[in-house]
C-alpha cells in the first residue's frame, strides 16, 4: 500500500513544478526592472534580465530550473542574496510549530466536544458545538487574528506584542530541533519557554478557531452514524460501561473520518498560516513568501510551493498509514 502511494507521489511533484515555474513567469511585474530600481535605463534593465536568465526561452528557463532542483538547488532570492533552501531550512520550524501548536489546540478542544455533541444529542452542549462550527467557518483567519490582538494586547494588555516569536528582551534558545518551546525545554531555559509560549498563544488560537469547525463536526457526524449501528445497541444491551461503549467502540469506529478530516485541516492550516504570519510577524515560510511574491521574487515563491507540496503528499502518506494501525481491514485490503 505504501508503495503504490510513493509511485503516485512522482506525477503529482511534476505537474506542482511544471504548475509552479509557469505561474511565476505569468505574474505581473518584472524582477529586473524591481531591482533595477526607478532611475534605471533600458540597457541596464536588459543586463540584469540577461544575469537572472530571463531572457531565455520558457523551455530554457525550465530545463534549467528542473536541473537546479535534480542538485537540490532551489536557487538564491534576490531581495535577500541567500539561498531558497537556507532560508526555507530556517524558517520552516517557525511555522510548523505554529501549525503544531494550532492543530493540537483544536484537536484537545474539537474531538471531545464532538463526542459530548453526539452523546447528548439536542442539549446544551450539542447547541455550543453548532455555534463553535458556524463562527469557525464564518470568521476569515486574519481577521480572528486582529480580533485578538485588539483585545488581548491593545485592550486588556494580557498578551505581549505581536512582534515575532520572542520579545525584544527574551534570547532565542539553542537551535536543536528549531521548535523555540522543546529547545528551551531541552536546555533547561524557562525563561525562554515562557517567552516563546507567551508569544505563540494568539497566533495558535487564532489558528485553532479556523480548524475547530471541521473537526468539531466531522466528530460529531461521524460519532452519530456510529452509535446508531447494531453493534453498539448489542454493547449496551449486554451490561457493558457506558464510557467503554462510547470510547472503545464507538470512538474508534469513528476515528476513520475524523482522521481524513484532520490531514484536511492541516493541509489548510499551511494555507492560513501564511495571513497569520503576516499579523503577527510570524517569521515562517508563509511571510516569506508573501514578501518575495510583493517583490516579484521567483526562487522563493516557488520553493515554497514546493516544499508545501512535499509536506502535503507526505502528510497523505501519513494518513494511509494511520489508517491501517486505526483499522485492520484496510491493510487486509490492501
Amino acid at each position: 500500500m505504501i508503495l503504490k502511494r510513493l509511485l503516485t507521489v512522482i506525477p503529482t511533484l511534476i505537474g506542482v513544478v511544471i504548475v509552479t515555474f509557469l505561474l511565476t513567469r505569468v505574474l505581473p511585474g518584472d524582477p529586473a526592472v524591481y531591482f533595477a530600481g526607478p532611475a534605471a535605463t533600458p540597457q541596464s534593465i536588459a543586463e540584469i534580465r540577461k544575469s537572472l536568465g530571463l531572457d531565455r526561452s520558457l523551455p530554457d528557463q525550465f530545463a534549467r530550473y528542473v536541473n537546479d532542483l535534480a542538485h537540490g538547488n532551489f536557487g538564491n532570492s534576490l531581495s535577500t542574496g541567500r539561498p531558497v533552501a537556507t532560508e526555507i531550512s530556517s524558517r520552516l520550524p517557525a511555522s510548523a510549530e505554529l501549525t503544531l501548536s494550532g492543530l493540537l489546540l483544536a484537536i484537545v478542544i474539537a474531538v471531545p466536544l464532538g463526542i459530548f455533541a453526539a452523546v447528548k444529542q439536542g442539549s446544551f452542549i450539542d447547541h455550543l458545538c453548532r455555534i463553535i462550527a458556524t463562527a469557525g467557518v464564518s470568521l476569515p483567519v486574519f481577521f480572528t487574528g486582529l480580533l485578538l490582538v485588539y483585545i488581548f494586547y491593545f485592550k486588556l494588555g494580557w498578551s505581549p506584542a505581536p512582534i515575532g516569536r520572542l520579545d525584544a528582551f527574551a534570547t532565542a534558545p539553542p537551535d536543536i530541533t528549531g521548535f523555540y518551546l522543546i529547545d528551551s525545554l531541552i536546555t533547561g531555559n524557562f525563561e525562554s519557554f515562557r517567552a516563546s509560549l507567551s508569544q505563540l498563544i494568539l497566533p495558535a488560537v487564532t489558528l485553532a478557531v479556523f480548524s475547530l469547525a471541521p473537526i468539531t463536526r466531522m466528530t460529531r457526524a461521524s460519532m452519530l452514524a456510529v452509535l446508531a449501528s447494531e453493534f453498539i445497541r448489542t454493547a449496551r444491551a449486554s451490561g457493558l460501561n457506558g464510557r467503554t461503549v462510547i470510547l472503545t467502540y464507538a470512538f474508534r469506529n469513528a476515528m476513520l473520518p475524523v482522521v481524513t478530516t484532520l490531514g484536511m485541516v492541516f493541509s489548510f492550516l499551511l494555507g492560513a498560516n501564511v495571513l497569520v504570519e503576516k499579523v503577527f510577524a510570524w517569521p515562517g515560510i508563509g511571510s516569506y513568501a508573501v514578501e518575495a511574491l510583493l517583490q516579484s521574487d521567483f526562487a522563493p515563491v516557488q520553493g515554497f510551493v514546493l516544499t508545501m507540496a512535499v509536506l502535503y503528499v507526505a502528510l497523505n502518506l501519513l494518513i494511509d498509514m494511520l489508517y491501517g494501525v486505526i483499522d485492520p481491514r484496510v491493510r487486509l485490503e490492501a
